[in-house]
């Protein structure tokens, strides 16, 4: 299916040839058949001679209503670029060409119309005009034709020559990812909200469940129509109406896009390759307020220039365009920014809900060239590389590529050792480019030296410390602390990461408060003293060389504490229950000292409390 979009200056005859060439008015609004001049965007269709229809998007050329011409002429195979042969070029000629460029319609025809109304020199005058007028644009070899829609002279030759060309254009594709950008809304008696627009990227069912975006609506496909009958599966495209239940019109507007759920996500932030028009009388500064118009979406934002203070007319920049309100966009979409009179210039998406980037940072400028350059595997590393660490599905919503494309693509840069999956397991871990979890072990073991420095009689740093230190999440953090001991970066030593050959030692001075202080908890095992603790540190070193175990502020020396343990559960597994008292009278102890115990022992799922007494927990058996 293809999609022709006149193009032109005012009262030009861009709807009278429509009509002419379809026999359908695209002027569907009473006041433009009052003035006689298009406002809105109108639709028809065309039966060519080999069989096939196309559509036929009408857009407005008075300079009023440019951003109604620009949403309809995003989504077209073939620009019908209509020229009056008594007028001539004219300004808004020029201005939509310049779009067209813009939004790289490659493939056009050049009708010079109201030819009844000229004699053939004038024609001949007017036909050169045009040749230098389209000179260093896409459309600088498109044919030239010659009609009048009021006398049908050559339009025969016309939609031969349509045919001829749209032959040579390339079929949408299709990459299973159906989108629809709604250019019109409206209630049909008996059927309720209707939307219309250019479907692209994938087919639509009927029955199927959709998203309207932004706005999170959900609904489901109730009808589908195109060039005005029925059908089970519209096609990418195809102008396509689709009858939607459970909203409202009043809850839809034009510039939302029709999806599958949660296939597009809107954005506030992109970044992009943006040209200047050369026709401009001035440059693009940083920072300037320009619409932005996307598919039929339009939004107001700013320009941020990423490598420039200016962009000159005719120049390119790397430039990150933050808008006002939210759109749906994905990566490759076309776009051209105004200010509220004139064109500016236009571009490609590159990426989707970004960050707000440093300007002339040279990483920033590499990922962006990168996403430039638009191979499957370019594309894939610098997604990942901005946002890592990354999971497949969301990648693949990213990338502008089909799924199977991007799977091979990733399988191959997996294999290279480009992108890294930490989890060993693709589909269900994250994934970092090569360089990337390269710095991020690099700053992991950073992280643990500098722990070091802190506290230098610990032989590890704690799991939970260095991920928070990290800032990574429990998942990503456990494939990535798995995949550094594998490798031995790290290595394991209790609940702690450590660096591989850790070796502590405490100083002489050291060394004698320690063995002061675990004579003292010798020579009174079950109620050690309190009053002669040593300082954090060494404290800590103890409980890593395993001499010490501490029980809710209460240091034990690790023999006295392992038999106590041991006695506790014996005496559970012969009497089933154990009441403090019992506890504090097997020890000699104080009730603090037995209380402690056994709440630890409760912490550590070794015992429960039922009522005044303990139990071994379930699945518990002595020695355990």
């Amino acid at each position: 299916m293809y999609v022709i979009g006149t193009a032109g200056h005012v009262d030009h005859g861009k709807s009278v040839l429509v009509r002419a060439l379809t026999g359908i008015d695209p002027d569907r609004l009473p006041e433009e058949r009052e003035r006689g001049m298009t406002i809105d965007l109108g639709f028809a269709w065309l039966k060519l001679p080999g069989g096939h229809e196309v559509s036929i998007v009408d857009v407005p050329g008075h300079e009023r209503f440019i951003k109604n011409m620009l949403a309809g002429v995003g989504g077209i195979d073939l620009a019908l670029l209509v020229i009056a042969a008594d007028e001539g070029v004219m300004p808004q000629t020029r201005e939509h060409l310049a779009i067209l460029d813009l939004l790289h319609v490659k493939n056009g025809v050049i009708a010079i119309t109201k030819k009844d109304l000229v004699d053939s020199d004038w024609l001949e005058m007017v036909a050169a005009d045009v040749s230098d007028v389209v000179k260093g644009t896409a459309l600088e070899d498109a044919p030239v034709v010659a009609c009048s829609g009021v006398t049908r002279e050559g339009l025969d030759e016309l939609v031969q020559t349509l045919e001829r060309e749209l032959a040579q254009t390339p079929p949408r594709r299709d990459i299973g990812r159906p989108r629809l950008p709604i250019d019109r809304v409206f209630t049909v008696a008996g059927f309720g909200t209707v939307v219309t627009g250019t479907l692209i990227d994938g087919s639509l069912r009927l029955g199927q469940e959709v998203e309207i975006t932004p706005g999170g609506l959900r609904s489901r496909v109730r009808g589908l129509q195109t060039h005005g009958q029925k059908v089970e599966t519209a096609l990418p495209g195809s102008r396509t109406a689709v009858n939607l239940s459970g909203v409202s019109p009043h809850e839809l507007a034009r510039g939302q896009v029709v999806a599958l759920p949660g296939a597009v996500r809107p954005t506030i932030a992109v970044d992009a390759r943006v040209r200047a028009l050369s026709s401009l009388p001035r440059p693009i500064r940083h920072n300037a307020r320009v619409s932005f118009h996307s598919g039929a979406a339009e939004v107001w934002g700013r320009l941020r220039l990423l490598d420039r203070d200016e962009l000159r007319p005719g120049d390119e920049a790397w430039a990150q365009i933050r808008l006002d309100a939210p759109a749906a966009l994905l990566k490759g979409d076309l776009f051209v920014i105004r200010d509220a009179n004139e064109t500016l210039g236009g571009g490609a998406v590159l990426d989707i809900n970004v960050r707000r980037h440093r300007r002339h940072d040279p990483a920033t400028l590499r990922t962006l060239a990168a996403l430039e350059r638009g191979s499957p595997k370019d594309t894939l590393l610098a997604l990942i590389g901005s946002r890592q660490p990354l999971d497949v599905k969301s990648l693949l919503k990213l990338s502008e590529w089909s799924e199977d494309e991007s799977r091979q693509a990733l399988a191959g840069l997996l294999d290279s050792g480009d992108v890294v999956a930490p989890g060993g397991d693709p589909e269900n871990g994250v994934l970092f480019t090569r360089e990337g979890f390269d710095a991020l072990g690099e700053k992991a073991r950073q992280a643990v030296a500098s722990y070091y420095r802190d506290h230098p009689l610990r032989r590890a740093m704690p799991k939970e410390e260095l991920r928070s230190r990290l800032k990574l999440d429990p998942r990503t953090f456990g494939q990535a602390a798995k995949a550094w001991l594998d490798t031995g970066l790290l290595e394991e030593v209790g609940a702690g990461l450590a660096l591989p050959g850790r070796r502590v030692e405490p100083s002489a001075r050291q060394q004698a408060q320690i063995d002061a202080f675990l004579r003292a908890l010798s020579a009174s095992p079950y109620a050690p003293p309190t009053d002669s603790r040593l300082d954090d540190e060494l404290l800590a070193y103890l409980e890593d060389q395993g001499l010490v175990v501490t029980v809710n502020g209460i240091a034990f020396h690790s023999a006295a504490y392992e038999e106590m343990v041991a006695r506790i559960v014996g005496r559970l597994t012969e009497q089933g229950r154990i009441a403090l008292a019992e506890v504090r009278d097997m020890f000699g102890t104080s009730r603090k000292y037995a209380q402690a115990l056994l709440e630890h022992l409760d912490e550590r799922r070794i015992t429960q409390r039922v009522g005044d007494e303990r139990v071994l927990r379930e699945g518990r058996t002595k020695g355990q």
